[in-house]
């Protein structure tokens, strides 16, 4: 596509575009041109919308893959106890085949092999009982020695069949989390390789720079709940205007605050690095309490409080389809692991749309 190259009209200044085809491309659009055929863009806005964009699709994927993994470790968990079930029944069968093999053996240096027993050794003996009324020789006692042995067997197969169901499933949930694991790498190499072709300022203007991560040390300046503005306060000291705190909470805003520089790492819940939900996960934990893994799972995790009555401990679910937590922390703030290549930090609790705000 040929670039229009008559002079601009007097008063209006063309907006610097961006494309996303190549990062000479990037490079020509910061710089106010574009290279022939390249995709035009629009500028800064439209540059972070589409960041925005990328990073919230891979947390979505992240969200997904978290849940595939928590119900992949479940059927593990499950899978063992299984096959400690199945060696049971296993020997249990072998003990009862034992037993009346040992009554098939004495019948044989007698002079025979009752006919029934012959049967019931046999590879498929499980239709044993149905024709035994035509054999009339099995007393009350092998009866019921032949009934346990079928249920016992019955049981086995049953297992048998449980375990190769979640093995399947087993096998799904790895190439789910493999799908999910490409989505995630790709959407996030995709919004690199974007904020890469910007010089340092540009990305700090677009609020994907270094000068954001500032924000693992002091909170700066707070506000009331859901609002981003107002006084400058530390968000866990002077909590009398918040309501009571309890311990739980305290200690929770206290493990999240701790892990303040973290780095983000999808998947991750601690303690060297988190993503969003990790984060949650983490420090409830070292208050005693297990969330759920994901945020979409935190979202049902406690009751639900409005925005203006949120207090310290509180998670702060975003988005419509709750692909991201934070916890609030005070003072309008809320601690998160935003997104790859930041740093658990603290940012405005209405940073993006809020869904929820839970209280554990």
């Amino acid at each position: 596509m040929a670039i229009d190259r008559r002079p601009a009209r007097p008063g209006l200044v063309r907006a610097t575009r961006f494309t996303v085809l190549s990062a000479a491309a990037m490079a020509a659009a910061v710089s106010g041109t574009l290279p022939a055929g390249a995709a035009p863009q629009n500028g800064p806005d439209e540059l972070r919308s589409r960041v925005n964009g990328l990073y919230q699709q891979a947390e979505q994927a992240t969200e997904k893959y978290d849940a595939a993994q928590e119900r992949a470790a479940r059927l593990r968990g499950e899978l063992d106890d299984l096959q400690g079930e199945l060696a049971r029944s296993q020997a249990e069968v072998n003990r009862l085949r034992d037993a009346l093999g040992k009554v098939a053996g004495a019948q044989y240096r007698d002079g025979g092999v009752d006919p029934a027993l012959a049967l019931l050794l046999s590879s498929d003996p499980g239709d044993y009982l149905d024709r035994a009324a035509t054999l009339d020789r099995v007393d009350s006692r092998r009866a019921g020695q032949l009934h346990a042995l079928r249920d016992a067997r019955r049981i086995l197969a049953q297992r048998h069949d449980q375990a190769a169901a979640k093995l399947a499933e087993l096998d799904r949930l790895r190439r789910t989390l493999e799908e999910h694991k490409r989505t995630v790498q790709g959407k996030l190499a995709e919004a690199q390789r974007l904020l890469a072709a910007l010089p340092t300022a540009q990305r700090d203007a677009i609020g994907f720079g270094a000068a954001a991560n500032n924000r693992t040390g002091s909170p700066g300046p707070g506000s009331a709940p859901g609002s981003a503005s107002g006084s400058a306060s530390d968000p866990v000291a002077g909590l009398a205007d918040l309501g009571p705190l309890d311990g739980r909470a305290a200690e929770a805003v206290a493990a999240a605050r701790a892990a303040l520089g973290s780095p983000y790492a999808w998947g991750s819940t601690g303690p060297g690095a988190f993503d969003c939900s990790g984060l949650m996960y983490w420090a409830y934990q070292h208050a005693g309490m297990t969330l759920p893994r994901t945020s979409q799972e935190q979202l049902s995790a406690g009751h639900h409080v409005p925005l203006s009555q949120a207090r310290p401990g509180d998670l702060v679910i975003y988005r419509s389809d709750a692909s991201h937590v934070g916890m609030y922390v005070g003072g309008g703030k809320v601690i998160h692991a935003p997104y790859p290549g930041a740093r658990v930090r603290y940012d405005p609790v209405d940073m993006m749309p809020v869904a929820a705000v839970v209280r554990p």
